[in-house]
């Protein structure tokens, strides 16, 4: 195994989940635990605490930088529009889950289409809920 290979960070909805699951550690812990540092030619590891958290606000989809415009009302209004991240995930962040109610661990049948997707959510006997 090469000591010196560098791990790949987790993003998006992986790196909630996993933080999640990592209760108490510190935060280098968890930066840790989550790919957030490098080995040097040296064999030592170096936790990038500021790659780390600045994944963890992405994941959230917090804009910190102005780009959204403001609405002087404070907060993030959902603007309807994602990027596909660069580990090829579609986040669809809380300020649309939130709309919709959704909690975790609500499922959604995706349905592909040539230039669209469709989520329905699943009933919690099974079915597809239909209304829109």
């Amino acid at each position: 195994m090469n000591k010196t290979q560098n791990p790949e960070p987790l993003t998006g909805l992986e790196l909630l989940t996993k933080v999640k699951e990592l209760g108490n550690l510190s935060k280098e812990e968890k930066a840790r635990e989550c790919g957030y540092y490098t080995v040097t030619k040296n064999g030592i590891e170096r936790v990038n605490m500021m790659k780390f958290l600045n994944a963890l606000i992405d994941a959230e989809g917090i804009e910190l930088d102005g780009t959204t415009g403001s609405n002087g009302r404070g907060g993030r209004s959902a603007s309807y529009r994602i990027s596909v991240q660069s580990n090829g995930n579609l986040l669809i962040g809380s300020a649309y889950t939130k709309k919709m109610g959704l909690t975790p661990g609500d499922e959604f049948e995706i349905t592909l289409g040539r230039k669209h997707i469709h989520l329905k959510q699943v009933n919690s006997d099974g079915t597809v809920d239909d209304e829109e």
